[in-house]
């Protein structure tokens, strides 16, 4: 029996309910056994701009996800030491009785060429491109493509971040548990 397992990363800067709203569309549109959402400890191609420490980020994403059937956050790139590449997590999860799913928006589907040992990761995974909007971002050529369709959702961590330094409410665009840990820790004030 094959297990089926969405990857979802990011770092979740706060994490939000559109991020929570891909993984599970993911998840069900799939048919996937569970999806693993993965808090990037140092991403490379944000370096110098994520704002609240891993560990912290972590604890929002459990407390987000606390109880929600089949998204289980994950450490995996939280306890590797260096920058934070996809590949590396994809090899980790990898099994010979495992299918992988990179879950992604079509914005960073876009940037996907530009990626650490792309054609690798194009080897492992079927790519489940996330469309947001109305005309489905056109598939990479060469990886495997899955869909995966949501409402759209004009939301970002950078406006929340920024929401939060203006002392502006989160509720409903944050799951409440992560905000309280959000609000304990003072993390995103000017």
């Amino acid at each position: 029996m094959t297990e089926r397992i969405g990857i979802l990363g990011g770092t979740f800067d706060p994490v939000h309910v559109g991020h929570l709203m891909d993984a599970s569309a993911a998840r069900y549109q799939l048919e996937l056994d569970r999806v693993l959402v993965v808090v990037a400890r140092d991403p490379w191609q944000k370096a110098g701009t994520v704002r609240a420490p891993a560990e912290l980020r972590y604890e929002m994403l459990v407390a987000a996800l606390d109880g929600t059937e089949g998204l289980e956050p994950s450490r995996i790139e939280l306890e590797r030491d260096g920058p934070t590449y996809t590949i590396d997590t994809v090899e980790e999860v990898a099994a010979p009785d495992r299918e992988l799913f990179l879950v992604v928006g079509s914005d960073v589907a876009a940037g996907l060429p530009s990626w650490h040992r792309v054609d690798e990761l194009r080897a492992l995974v079927t790519l489940a491109i996330v469309d947001r909007d109305l005309e489905p971002f056109p598939a990479p050529e060469g990886w495997r493509v899955a869909r995966v369709s949501v409402p759209r959702l004009d939301l970002t961590s950078t406006e929340l971040r920024r929401r939060a330094a203006a002392g502006e409410p989160l509720d409903f665009l944050v799951p409440t548990p992560a905000v309280r840990i959000l609000h304990t820790y003072g993390l995103y004030r000017s």
